[in-house]
């Protein structure tokens, strides 16, 4: 009799199986889906802003908070709602956060003024910070720390990674195709169906953290400290870290980051337990985060002005020259990372990451006006081979040894070190690049314009070099977290 319930137990096993391994592939789909959103909609909005522009009629200047005020809010929100995951259960902030993007998409695309679509892009920041936040949650309760996790946040990165790409492309054929308000509403059938699909195979589990209490004036003030830190940011790129739209917000944020770290140090409750960034590898993946998408930003923004306004491409054609690098993050991200994270050890992948990242930066200091195209692609390969397997291995480092309870604090870390480093590193370079621009000449010296530019360019790379190298001897020092061992939960 006992060998008989044995024997069906293990057929029963030997059944759900695929049943479970099915699941988990459609649950990561669906996280995957949510992250692809809010990096799509990043680069394909940027692509519309000149038609934007047109049709609305405003000014330039008037047409990027288009692209800020969903990056201000997008970065605000992510810390908050990560821990709001953790107290009051995932998957209710999950489908909130898409509705929410996909409510927002909707009025952005009816939008009627400026001002119409701003709001609804600051609404957008908002769901698509709730979703990421606690997409990267969810992936974490289901996928065991290991191999599997590994592999699982290799593709879930990866695919982010090439959603840059992909948008400025698909951004570009809707614009042309259906007009500028197609952007919007591409997202309103996939949001909707990935809402229905996520309310349907979703565990519906409680809140996993222990401590039930949301910390609101940590809340408060980590928002507002980050909404003006990248606000200031924003205003570097555009206007120099000299100026006072640059000087008095970034005062400000500090300010206020400083009385954050104040009230989680007085805090019974704390959103951020600061013993937390002390443990095992996080303080260390969030700075070589911060360092790792400060020369993403920079790097690929350089990279797009060289190839128009030195080498002459179309908006549509720069974007196409990018496709061998979204193909790098996309298949060497996605599988590589996780796989020698699996056989070399995290340090020594980050060691590589960044010792390529270092190097493609190095070469792209040798541009010249005629370097054109095959003069870039060398550096940009390596640099791309070094950020696609960096990428992932530090979301891995940045969630090497969570406790239950903390996913959504941990993915809502490095998300917001990440947010940060892409306008900080655009502020820099971008700062150091236009140090040699010269204002704008006649046709008798257009290629002594261009060829200041050009030098403004490798100085950029330069700075991007040597951020780098930092970076290298900050992951010289990481140490070979120990995995343990959890059983994921799937319902």
């Amino acid at each position: 009799m006992e060998q008989l319930v044995i024997e069906k137990s293990e057929d029963a096993l030997a059944q759900a199986a695929p049943l479970v391994k099915t699941r988990t592939r459609l649950i990561l789909a669906l996280i995957i889906t949510a992250g692809f959103l809010d990096v799509i909609d990043f680069s394909i909005v940027q692509v519309a802003l000149p038609t934007i522009q047109t049709e609305l009629v405003v000014s330039l200047a008037e047409s990027q908070w288009i692209i800020a005020a969903y990056g201000l809010t997008l970065a605000g929100f992510l810390l908050l709602s990560g821990r709001a995951g953790d107290i009051y259960g995932q998957k209710k902030l999950f489908v909130f956060g898409i509705v929410l993007f996909t409510f927002a998409s909707f009025t952005g695309g009816l939008a009627p003024s400026l001002l119409s679509l701003i709001i609804s892009r600051a609404i957008q920041g908002i769901g698509a910070a709730i979703s990421t936040a606690t997409a990267f949650a969810i992936l974490v309760t289901t996928f065991p720390e290991g191999r599997e996790r590994n592999r699982a946040l290799g593709i879930f990165v990866s695919v982010l990674s090439a959603g840059f790409a992909a948008g400025s492309i698909s951004g570009g054929i809707l614009t042309s195709a259906f007009g500028w308000r197609s952007v919007l509403f591409v997202n309103v059938p996939i949001g909707t169906v990935a809402a229905i699909l996520s309310q349907k195979y979703l565990a519906n589990n409680p809140g996993r953290a222990m401590d039930k209490h949301l910390d609101l004036p940590g809340a408060l003030s980590v928002t507002s400290g980050l909404i003006l830190l990248v606000y200031a940011l924003t205003n570097a790129a555009n206007a120099g870290f000299t100026s006072i739209q640059t000087v008095l917000p970034l005062g400000l944020g500090a300010l206020v980051l400083a009385g954050f770290v104040a009230i989680e140090y007085r805090s019974k409750s704390p959103l951020m337990p600061l013993a937390f960034l002390r443990r095992g590898t996080v303080f260390t993946a969030n700075v070589l985060a911060l360092i790792l998408t400060s020369s993403a930003g920079g790097v690929v923004f350089l990279l797009t002005i060289y190839l128009q306004r030195v080498s002459g491409y179309l908006p549509l054609a720069a974007g196409l020259e990018f496709v061998p690098a979204a193909l790098i993050f996309f298949f060497v991200g996605g599988w590589g990372s996780s796989w020698l994270v699996n056989r070399l050890g995290l340090r020594q992948v980050l060691v590589i990451s960044m010792m390529l990242i270092t190097l493609g930066s190095a070469l792209l200091t040798q541009i010249s006006v005629t370097s054109g195209y095959f003069g870039i692609l060398p550096g940009m390969v390596i640099w791309s081979l070094g950020a696609s397997i960096g990428f992932p291995a530090l979301n891995i480092a940045a969630l090497a040894g969570t406790q239950r309870g903390e996913e959504g604090l941990a993915s809502g870390i490095i998300g917001t070190s990440q947010r940060v480093g892409f306008p900080l590193g655009l502020a820099i370079l971008l700062t150091i690049a236009t140090v040699t621009d010269p204002p704008p000449a006649g046709a008798a010296s257009q290629l002594g314009s261009l060829t200041g530019v050009v030098t403004g360019f490798q100085y950029a790379f330069l700075a991007s070099t040597i951020i780098s190298a930092i970076g290298l001897l900050i992951a010289l020092r990481v140490k070979n977290p120990r995995m343990r061992v959890e059983r994921p939960i799937f319902s």
